[in-house]
């Protein structure tokens, strides 16, 4: 029973620490590095804790190993779900469009979306436009699925938006 209630203790450590280096990681690529390290330090201060425990006790055995890796795994990908849950983020989207699918800035501003619009010049002919748009992730795939519906060919584009100051966003009450 006491080997049990350790492999738990190291399981649930290991998923937390792993979890908050996952959005530590995120808030570093973010810049917003005085939250990352208020992250990190309570990360590795349940790594260190845990660590003592997985090596210092009386047990020899493999299943403290399981419930280390185990925990890790977890951590992964409970951070990343957390990550998505919790840390917002902004896209730039450039669509490229023909010219006789112009009908698509009206679909997407009927939907509240900002577009801007440029004429382009492909390889191929100069009968394009551009679109740039600049959204919150969560509303990528209704974007996506506008545009499918809109014009099958359009050649999209989709960054992570590091800052971003002025301009119109979507404003959608759910």
């Amino acid at each position: 029973m006491e080997l049990l209630a350790l492999c738990l203790k190291i399981f649930l450590g290991r998923t937390t620490d792993v979890s908050f280096g996952t959005i530590r990681m995120i808030m570093t690529v973010k810049g917003k590095n005085l939250l990352a390290a208020l992250i990190g330090f309570f990360e590795v201060t349940i790594w260190f804790l845990i660590v003592q425990d997985a090596l210092n006790n009386d047990f020899n055995s493999l299943w403290i190993v399981v419930a280390y890796a185990g925990g890790y795994a977890t951590g992964t990908y409970v951070g990343g779900l957390l990550a998505r849950l919790f840390v917002k983020t902004k896209l730039a989207i450039q669509i490229i469009i023909h010219e006789e699918n112009a009908h698509v800035v009206e679909t997407l501003r009927e939907h509240g979306y900002a577009v801007s619009v440029l004429t382009a010049k492909g390889v191929e002919d100069s009968g394009k436009l551009m679109l740039f748009l600049e959204i919150d992730e969560c509303h990528l795939p209704e974007l996506k699925e506008l545009i499918k519906n809109s014009d099958q060919k359009a050649f999209m584009v989709v960054n992570e938006t590091k800052f971003v100051q002025n301009g119109y966003f979507r404003n959608v009450v759910k």
